[in-house]
């Protein structure tokens, strides 16, 4: 996004000079249904944002503009705050958090635009919320503890807008660092950076579908994982989460499980001790055994927690085929949108052309294909 760009269509719409913020969505190269499961997860930002241009009002109100969909909400700060079940609900849900922590907030006109592919597993959703939040509460002039900004953030998800996420998306955007990605202990929140290869790129495939019952399924999932958790600490009492739980215990207490159930937590458990396998992998430089491990990810979110689909399982397996290929999987809540594929940087071009040519002829679908480095988590940008 161009920045003298963003500040002309602000003033289409609005009065004032404004403080432009962005922040990034985020690809997991590992570690997928874990955050809220308390264990490991390996996101890195990617180098798509969101950016909010903010201007202070002499009123109460608030006019949130998205410039992606033509569209303004208004609210008053002193107003009680309900979800409209759309977009707006993202950024609102974020000023009544900052409301909650007991901030004042003054009165703002917010322009806020979109380079986040929306719908295709990259957290728009979380990108959306940091900027807002990081707009909102420096233009109140609040200091940012970015850690506290994720957290917030997560809220607003989970308790305005409904949808029961774990805390990696909002936190990967806040703590993101370029040429990084990050191992985030999600009961604790203490993470490592892990630098990434320059042998490799990171290519995430839009498989362009998003089935419609995602947002259900996930829930269903992690209410799965909870009644797992519930089971076992009848045995296990010290069990506060899947993270607690080792795969010899899990053989062992099987049969107390209904087999559905057991699948999902076998996929957890599992998932869990991948993570902690590849963040060796990066600091040994071995990107090929970082891509085994994201080959067993994939088939375990396919085959124990069926979060994958057709079109996911084909995305994999066209970019297997391909020459450079480390490894590829499918990443984010599943049910459609995006694969994420380590390459060898010069295979990078190649790669995305073949693979969006072969899933065209396979689908009838033409795929949107980015190629990434890890990039900074949310900043001011004016």
């Amino acid at each position: 996004m161009d920045i003298n760009s963003l500040r002309q269509e602000f003033e289409k719409y609005f009065s004032g000079d404004p403080r432009i913020f962005r922040a990034p969505g985020r690809v997991n190269l590992i570690g997928e249904h874990i955050d809220y499961n308390e264990g490991f997860v390996m996101p890195a930002a990617i180098g798509f944002d969101t950016w909010v241009a903010i201007s202070a009002r002499q009123d109460l109100a608030i006019n949130i503009r998205s410039l992606n969909l033509g569209q303004m909400v208004s609210v008053d700060v002193k107003d009680p705050l309900t979800n409209r079940h759309d977009w707006s609900d993202y950024p609102v849900g974020v000023l009544d958090q900052i409301r909650r922590a007991g901030f004042k907030v003054r009165g703002a006109d917010i322009l806020i635009a979109g380079e986040v592919p929306m719908g295709a597993g990259l957290s728009s959703s979380a990108a959306i919320e940091v900027a807002t939040g990081l707009a909102l509460l420096t233009a109140n002039g609040q200091s940012v503890d970015r850690t506290q900004l994720a957290l917030a953030c997560q809220r607003a998800e989970n308790e305005f807008v409904g949808m029961r996420c774990g805390i990696m998306d909002q936190f990967i955007s806040c703590h993101g660092r370029r040429d990084h990605a990050l191992m985030l202990d999600c009961r604790s929140l203490q993470f490592r950076l892990l630098p990434l290869s320059s042998k490799a790129k990171m290519v995430i495939c839009n498989t362009m579908v998003k089935h419609e019952h995602a947002s259900g399924e996930y829930n269903h999932r992690r209410a799965a994982c909870e009644e797992g958790v519930r089971i076992l600490r009848e045995s296990l009492p010290a069990v506060r989460s899947l993270r607690d739980v080792s795969l010899e215990n899990l053989d062992r207490f099987q049969e107390r499980l209904p087999a559905i159930i057991y699948r999902r937590c076998l996929h957890v458990v599992t998932e869990n001790d991948r993570v902690q396998r590849a963040a060796v992998t990066l600091e040994q430089n071995d990107v090929a055994g970082f891509g085994e491990l994201m080959a067993q990810s994939h088939a375990s979110l396919r085959d124990n927690y069926e979060v994958s689909c057709r079109e996911l399982d084909m995305m994999v397996e066209l970019a297997e085929k391909r020459n450079g290929v480390f490894g590829a999987r499918m990443t984010g809540g599943g049910f459609g949108g995006c694969t994420i594929n380590l390459v060898a940087a010069n295979d990078a071009e190649t790669f995305k052309t073949e693979v969006a040519a072969a899933y065209e002829r396979e689908t009838g679908l033409k795929p949107e294909i980015y190629i990434s480095s890890a990039a900074d988590g949310a900043s001011q940008a004016a």
